[in-house]
């Protein structure tokens, strides 16, 4: 069924499936993921692993950059707009389609790439600092 709620209603329609057919939630592919990535932070002593958690910081800032491109390419074109309009509408020319076209994917796909970017960097942001979390209270314990 097509949804278009977003990934997280997915997982829960597939945690939801899982669950009626008996089948064990570790072994959905997702959640190994994280797993994955929560053992291996598991591995790195604190520091190191605080060390992480500043350039996931720094690398979720800087995906701040695609939406900037994307919003100042049309100002360039803008710039150009003349010239681009005599270059691409001479005389029966379709080559102002294939821009178009181009520049739609090419906005589309740099829009993708930043949210996945961001949410990415989120997930190991969180991961990091329930791990750093988790040793503190350990820590304090002793």
């Amino acid at each position: 069924m097509l949804s278009l709620r977003g990934d997280a209603h997915r997982l829960f329609i597939q945690l939801k499936r899982h669950s009626t057919s008996n089948q064990e939630f570790k072994y959905m592919k997702r959640l190994c993921e994280i797993e994955k990535i929560q053992e291996f932070y598991n591995s790195i002593n604190s520091n190191t692993l605080r060390q992480v958690y500043y350039c996931m910081l720094k690398e979720k800032k800087g995906s701040g950059i695609i939406p900037i491109l994307v919003s100042s390419i049309p100002w360039l074109l803008l710039l150009f707009s003349k010239q681009l309009q005599d270059y691409l509408f001479r005389e029966g020319s379709i080559l102002w389609i294939v821009f178009v076209i181009v520049y739609i994917i090419i906005i589309t796909i740099s829009v993708i790439l930043h949210f996945r970017e961001n949410s990415w960097a989120s997930v190991h942001i969180e991961i990091i600092q329930d791990i750093l979390k988790d040793r503190e209270k350990q820590y304090s314990k002793k």
